[in-house]
């Protein structure tokens, strides 16, 4: 799945070894990667782990090998309360009631968990049971993202998921009966046409969930999945340019309708309930990722581990670090990151980091509705999150002429 245009430019490395190039700052930010799925959606290019029950020992003791591991490297270092913790996947809830309070446990000798920390834990529908949503709520579990991502029932068949539309909504109950108020539902666009799905109604259906927080993501085709062969050998079309904006776009008024700030490209929240997490890796704070295929930054460094979760585990469960590869980021790389982060959130770029020819770009893109009229902040619509990407490069190619 992708966000309206989502994807980023690999910066250049230098040739500089990490405990050089990184800062020696504490980490306040942990993603913690829960790879297992029971099997892997249609569309899905993602760092999953086929199962169906997962051992959720195996899962902390590769985590807290690889914390060991880091923290006796000297980098990345956790310490004191964290701010934010996320549980992603794959599909955590896979992994059992007890697996988030374990986990609490594995990173106690290093930060801790508390009342203030955002503390998200992804799961699906057909896996989250009132044992586990309660469970984890008093482990100091405090919001859950659900991956719902349509209440379509032909569609949901189509992407491969397990739940139908009445669980999706009994997901949702299950998860305010334990005392979640700080919910989060996934939701895709950008479908093949031949599924019937009727966007708005979806969208309808979506929003009487009531929910405080809605992710909206496009989908890709990725070339290794069944959905990118499919559409290689012309079994499958996905929605053109056209449908796949007029979608985007009916979601962002339709969302913003029913008071939900439009407050990242893909991602919409009502008041006080913007994803703290998230807006770590767009400020460009330093953050942790523990488990396969998880990334880490801390200025000017980023790093990422190894992709496969039987390299990783073998690794870290040694008790050595699991990096896959690194590069740190020069000033050209830096300044590119900080234009891309900061046009895809509604607080956008200050004025004054813009030269006369940047600001002629953006004056070109207010007159086409690209760029909200003001003059303080260049900030894009959802038109002009659209081509994201595009209007990030044009932008840097103004400021480096």
């Amino acid at each position: 799945m992708r966000g309206p245009e989502s994807g980023r430019r690999r910066a250049r490395p230098e040739a500089v070894e990490p405990r050089e190039a990184a800062g020696s700052q504490p980490l306040r930010s942990v993603y913690a990667h829960a790879p297992f799925c029971v099997r892997r959606c249609f569309y899905c290019d993602f760092a999953v782990q086929v199962r169906r029950d997962p051992d959720p020992g195996e899962w902390l003791t590769a985590l807290a090998g690889e914390l060991s591991a880091l923290h006796g490297e000297g980098l990345f270092v956790l310490e004191g309360a964290l701010e934010t913790l996320y549980v992603g996947g794959g599909t955590p809830s896979l992994l059992g009631p007890g697996a988030m309070a374990a986990l609490a446990e594995a990173l106690r000798p290093y930060a801790t968990v508390e009342e203030g920390t955002e503390w998200t834990a992804e799961a699906n529908p057909e896996s989250l049971t009132p044992e586990i949503a309660g469970a984890w709520r008093c482990a100091g579990v405090n919001r859950l993202s659900l991956g719902i991502q349509s209440l379509h029932e032909p569609t949901l068949r189509w992407m491969g998921r397990l739940h139908g539309a009445a669980g999706a909504r009994e997901a949702v109950r299950v998860a305010r009966h334990a005392g979640y108020a700080n919910l989060s539902v996934d939701l895709i666009f950008g479908l093949p046409g031949h599924l019937g799905r009727d966007w708005r109604a979806d969208l309808e259906a979506v929003l009487s969930l009531d929910v405080p927080h809605v992710s909206l993501y496009g989908l890709s085709v990725e070339e290794a999945t069944p959905l990118g062969l499919a559409v290689a050998g012309g079994h499958e079309r996905v929605a053109d340019e056209a449908r796949y904006a007029d979608e985007y776009l009916t979601a962002a008024e339709a969302l913003a309708a029913e008071g939900y700030r439009h407050y990242e490209v893909s991602n919409f929240a009502r008041e006080g309930f913007a994803s703290r997490h998230n807006a770590v890796y767009w400020s460009g704070l330093p953050y942790l990722g523990l488990g396969n295929s998880s990334h880490s930054y801390l200025h000017p460094l980023r790093r990422w581990n190894l992709r496969d979760w039987g390299a990783y585990s073998r690794v870290a469960r040694r008790g050595d670090v699991p990096e896959e590869g690194h590069e740190t980021l020069d000033r050209e790389a830096v300044r590119m990151e900080r234009i891309w982060l900061g046009l895809r959130t509604d607080s956008g770029l200050p004025s004054d980091l813009l030269d006369a020819g940047a600001r002629d770009v953006a004056a070109r893109w207010r007159a086409r509705g690209w760029a909200r009229p003001d003059e303080e902040r260049l900030c894009l619509t959802p038109e002009g999150w659209l081509v994201l990407d595009r209007l990030a490069v044009e932008l840097e190619a103004a400021l480096g002429a």
